[in-house]
């Protein structure tokens, strides 16, 4: 009798001629699509999870180590044939030649001693892509200038997702502090006077790292609560879609799903296998978690209304339990919104506070 060949990823059957062996697993052509990927260089095929990759190259751990390096400054991989050198340190060709720039640019692995500002327990750091404007220390040190000119509130970096550009640092903040001391409608404004773009692109996200210690005491209270977060984002996924702004090609690229579970504990247990940190909710930070969902945008209502959207659901997930959670519809979750004017304008001009359409300014 013929043995049966099945996948052994998701467990189909297989014809005769079916079926790809990755590391001694047989996968079905559909699994090896969703969850594999061929080598740039040597062209064998891999786990997603266990390449190298900056988003443009995608490269076996094997290749990258023997013929690759990572760009000091943007974390762009280069080959070791197009390596500029500096001091010792690996540049891809555009850092080393804006290298004078350094002063008012950092790499992109600065990492300063954050600077809390605000007094509550939840502070929110931003990450806000921008492209288009030049990779420019002039611009940089402008808009440094107009954040910075009472507290040393954001810095900024290369990112080598960008073609021309850079991305603006925040140290934490409340949402308070963000709302009303945090200058955020100058700089904004002053990045689209000089030309800058982020949501009118296609490389630009906005990032919000919220501090774990915000969930709980220790590991296993912040673990509760960081589940139910994965739980709400899952559950309403349709509706933190549409918020995002994204397409569906830049999810699945940038900030993929985990996928929903029974449970939040379920998801949460998806998060701790992945080694990926291009997901919706990004676990992999020791002290923060990292709302990677959110396309980037210059337009202070947006903006504002995105960190608002972030402090609510963390504040539904240290609230309600899993089981009240599960009974929460998206309508109910947004009814009381009222304290937050830009996050009722921005859900009614997606068509997310009881389908109320109204005007809506370009995205920027």
């Amino acid at each position: 009798m013929e043995e049966k060949r099945t996948c052994d990823f998701c467990g189909r059957t297989l014809t005769e001629n079916e079926g790809t062996l990755i590391e001694n697993e047989l996968l079905c052509d559909e699994c090896v699509d969703d969850h594999c990927i061929t080598c740039d260089h040597c062209g064998e095929i891999i786990w997603t999870d266990d390449c190298v990759t900056d988003d443009n190259t995608y490269l076996c751990r094997e290749c990258f180590n023997d013929h690759y390096r990572r760009c000091e400054s943007c974390d762009r991989i280069i080959h070791e044939d197009n390596i500029c050198w500096h001091n010792d340190l690996p540049y891809c060709c555009s850092c080393y030649d804006d290298i004078d720039d350094d002063d008012e640019i950092e790499d992109y692995s600065y990492k300063p001693e954050p600077i809390f500002y605000g007094k509550g327990e939840r502070y929110f750091g931003i990450e806000l892509e921008m492209d288009c404007g030049g990779k420019n220390g002039e611009n940089a040190r402008t808009l440094k200038d107009m954040a910075n000119y009472r507290h040393d509130h954001i810095y900024i970096k290369s990112d080598g997702s960008l073609d021309d550009g850079f991305e603006i640092v925040s140290h934490p903040m409340t949402l308070d502090y963000h709302m009303n001391e945090m200058d955020w409608e100058t700089v904004l404004h002053e990045a689209v006077s000089m030309g800058y773009k982020s949501h009118q692109t296609s490389t630009c996200g906005l990032h919000i790292h919220v501090n774990r210690d915000a969930f709980g005491e220790n590991q296993a209270e912040q673990e509760e609560v960081i589940s139910r977060i994965l739980f709400f984002i899952e559950k309403h996924w349709n509706e933190v879609f549409r918020f995002s702004r994204r397409n569906e090609y830049n999810m699945n690229r940038w900030s993929a799903r985990y996928g929903y579970e029974k449970s939040g504990k379920e998801i949460l247990q998806k998060a701790k296998d992945t080694g990926n940190r291009y997901v919706a909710v990004n676990l992999r930070n020791y002290h923060t978690i990292e709302f990677r969902l959110f396309r980037g945008t210059l337009k202070l209502n947006t903006f504002l209304a995105t960190l608002q959207l972030v402090n609510e659901i963390c504040k539904v997930a240290l609230l309600f339990s899993e089981e009240e959670i599960e009974k929460m519809s998206w309508s109910v979750f947004v009814r009381d919104m009222e304290h937050y004017p830009e996050l009722v304008q921005y859900l009614k001009e997606r068509q997310l506070y009881i389908n109320e359409e109204i005007f809506a300014e370009e995205e920027m």
